[in-house]
């Protein structure tokens, strides 16, 4: 990569987010397999190109939780941005992007926790938890904390 100025030519990824709620109003977090950093996230995932965001939110949760047993119960007004840290910038996503343009959607799961199976062929997460949902940005990657921040007051009616 060379001087910043090449960041600002880089599109953002089209994204999701899954905030999925238990009848408790826990929030599924997993831990990363691909990560030193002991931080535990929501599913998020790529839109595939000619893929609506709400197909996306289903597919990258199946893939990453085992199950879509959930209702859409809101999604973000408008996409929220991140931007990568330059230590980043240009080794992930195949150096394409900048950071994230992601559309998060809440959801109430239905099912029972034996539904969940993080092992998947698409398997991101190492073991996962229902999180408090003020506890979220103290236990997310820095850089994603202002996306949780404004995630949770989005939903805040939610929670």
């Amino acid at each position: 990569m060379g001087p910043m100025t090449d960041k600002i030519d880089l599109p953002y990824r089209p994204c999701v987010g899954l905030m999925m709620l238990n009848a408790e109003g826990l929030v599924f977090t997993g831990r990363r397999i691909d990560t030193e950093a002991k931080a535990w996230q929501m599913p998020q995932g790529g839109i595939d190109p000619g893929e609506d965001p709400q197909s996306a939110a289903l597919r990258e949760l199946k893939e990453e939780t085992g199950t879509n047993n959930v209702r859409i119960l809101a999604q973000t007004s408008k996409p929220v941005l991140y931007d990568l840290p330059s230590e980043l910038l240009g080794k992930v996503w195949g150096g394409r992007y900048r950071g994230q343009s992601m559309i998060w959607f809440a959801l109430r799961f239905l099912g029972q926790d034996a539904e969940i199976d993080i092992t998947g062929p698409h398997q991101e997460f190492s073991t996962w938890r229902w999180s408090p949902p003020a506890e979220l940005p103290d236990h997310i990657v820095p850089f994603k904390r202002p996306v949780y921040e404004k995630v949770l007051r989005e939903f805040s009616h939610l929670l």
